[in-house]
């Protein structure tokens, strides 16, 4: 991913809500699987990494991405982006 296509999932993703949130119990396979399957239907996710989780959000993100084969976008303090380019209904239009 270049930074020019980094840059722009950037900005797609600063108006995205979080739809999943880590919590005290980190990284369980069911919040894995979980944001797996919404790649399905998106290809852009936010996560929330809750106060009360000690592991760093970093770690977090790129266990994360390599389980479900998606990349990090960034990890700004406790929010992760992901991303996952979709083969059955792509929306987003990355630049060259």
């Amino acid at each position: 991913m270049t930074s020019k296509q980094r840059a722009y999932l950037k900005s797609l993703a600063s108006t995205l809500d979080p739809i999943f949130q880590v919590g005290k119990a980190s990284l369980t396979p069911e919040l894995t699987e979980a944001v797996g399957e919404a790649f399905h239907t998106r290809e852009l996710i936010k996560v929330a990494v809750l106060k009360n989780c000690f592991d760093d959000p970093r770690e977090i993100a790129g266990m994360l991405a390599e389980r479900t084969h998606s990349q990090v976008v960034h990890v700004i303090g406790k929010k992760i982006v992901l991303y996952k380019e979709s083969k059955d209904n792509k929306k987003i239009e990355l630049p060259e």
